[in-house]
């Protein structure tokens, strides 16, 4: 991105930038995310730089309004006791008084949660609820015990909420699937997963292009229902892409679950054996599929990958050398190929220096010898 497209970003409070490049601030002395409140700087007062590490070094100091040190989409310590607490009584109800009790502010608790998940809390109390009730339903539970088991007072209120939620009826949807959401923060942005009882059917970030499509048709595709819950592939998914972020990680192991075509199932597996800190152009993978009149079809089976990052679409860039397409944005996509170049490179230099080293002691003991 160029200085003028992310001084243009400034002021516009979007979020979507942020992680992938900073703001300091000359006269201040401070650094911001991009979607900062703060008033906008003088654009010959500004500096940008792609890490907090360059911030640090170049002497600035965070800013107390939108604290770039913190994980972009971290949930706060009192939210997360929150979460726990109700997974582990979902029957149970926290009322505004409640949450006055324990020292928190009901407009904060909404505020959070109709940001983050598009629903108020005391609607996210509600489908953890519903999504109990159904567990039981599932199990063959009668639908009566289950709505009072869930901590509803009548069979019409759990009716009407659970036709609210998933728009029919307990008894319709008794025979449909469970999928399991996910949303945990990056240093890019807030990720969002789902999976399977088989695996990962979803993985991107929050607010990329086409999420809701995405998300309506894999509900389609499994006959299955979009619920929090436990479940031990999101678990593995999120250590993996952890570990990936920290430079731990160069290949996912985690279970997927995904649906298409058998063209777009090729695709992708070709995509999986891209190494890491490498790009290929779409023709090169037309080349490897050995359909090299499919250029098209293989960059439209790209775009409708489900899984970023463990399925690295983001590794095919244009015969050009530029940048092309990407769900989760250009941005993402660069930062994504900087932080594995970055790495490969690190490994390269450790092995190296291993190899010389080793071939030194080999030398020294010949010559002993």
């Amino acid at each position: 991105m160029s200085f003028d497209v992310m001084y243009s970003v400034l002021g516009t409070r979007n979020t979507i930038y942020d992680g992938t490049f900073f703001t300091a601030v000359k006269t201040t002395g401070i650094f911001c995310h991009p979607s900062c409140r703060a008033r906008i700087p003088k654009v010959e007062n500004v500096v940008f730089y792609d890490s907090i590490q360059e911030c640090l070094q170049n002497g600035f100091r965070p800013c107390k309004v939108c604290r770039p040190m913190e994980k972009i989409g971290e949930t706060p310590t009192y939210i997360k006791d929150l979460i726990t607490e109700l997974q582990q009584n979902p029957h149970q109800r926290i009322s505004d008084e409640q949450l006055k009790l324990k020292g928190i502010e009901p407009h904060t608790i909404r505020r959070w949660f109709k940001k983050t998940y598009g629903i108020t809390f005391h609607s996210f109390q509600r489908m953890l609820r519903i999504n109990y009730a159904f567990s039981n339903i599932r199990k063959g539970n009668s639908i009566t015990g289950a709505a009072f088991d869930s901590g509803y007072e009548s069979l019409s209120g759990f009716n009407e909420s659970y036709r609210a939620l998933f728009g029919e009826s307990a008894s319709k949807s008794k025979n449909r699937s469970v999928i399991n959401v996910l949303r945990f923060s990056s240093p890019i942005g807030s990720i969002i997963a789902c999976a399977t009882e088989k695996g990962l059917c979803f993985f991107g970030f929050v607010g990329q292009k086409n999420i809701e499509k995405h998300f309506i048709e894999i509900k389609k595709r499994f006959n299955a229902i979009i619920l929090p819950g436990e479940n031990p592939h999101l678990t593995k998914a999120r250590k993996e892409i952890n570990e990936y972020f920290d430079g731990n990680r160069q290949k996912f192991t985690v279970s997927l679950d995904i649906v298409g075509t058998d063209f777009r199932i090729k695709v992708w597996n070709s995509l999986s054996n891209v190494p890491y800190g490498k790009t290929i152009s779409y023709k090169e993978q037309a080349v490897i599929l050995k359909n090299s009149k499919a250029v098209r079809a293989i960059a439209a089976a790209n775009g409708a990958n489900k899984i970023s990052i463990i399925i690295p679409c983001h590794r095919i860039i244009g015969a050009n050398g530029s940048l092309t397409g990407y769900a989760g944005g250009l941005h993402k996509k660069k930062w994504l190929l900087n932080l594995e170049n970055k790495n490969s490179y690190q490994k390269s230099k450790v092995l190296k220096a291993l190899m010389v080293s080793s071939k030194s002691s080999y030398d020294r003991a010949s010559f002993k010898k």
